[in-house]
């Protein structure tokens, strides 16, 4: 079993910055893939990025692509996602998860899910 804690969330200004955090327990995530999604009020949880268990492999949604980076730190089991220029419709729950193979994180069925983190953008 893997246990997933995001944190980082809150309210910035159109144009800010935020980094989300992602830490895992339960077992190591060194071998496996992760990936942040995010669900927005009356809207479907959609994919947001991917990142390979060596990190050496990231993916993205073409809304954030440019703007949102993921990385990971396999030593502190942790995973990130650091979101520049945010846009009030980046605003939504975002959530982490894990699975041992990146295409189901792509296909948005990975076998693991976090609680979410709210990031709220004021225009």
């Amino acid at each position: 079993q893997v246990q997933l804690v995001e944190s980082g969330g809150g309210a910035v200004q159109a144009g800010g910055s935020l980094r989300l955090s992602c830490a895992a327990s339960g077992r190591t995530i060194s071998t496996y893939a992760m990936g942040w999604f995010r669900q927005a009020p009356g809207k479907e949880r959609e994919f947001v990025a991917a990142i390979i268990w060596s990190g050496g492999t990231t993916y993205y949604a073409d809304s954030v692509k440019g703007r949102f980076t993921i990385s990971r730190d396999n030593a502190k089991n942790t995973v990130y996602l650091q979101m520049n220029g945010l846009k009030p419709e980046d605003t939504a729950v975002y959530y982490c998860a894990a699975h041992p193979q990146v295409l189901p994180i792509r296909r948005g069925t990975p076998a693991y899910w976090g609680q979410g983190t709210q990031v709220t953008v004021a225009s």
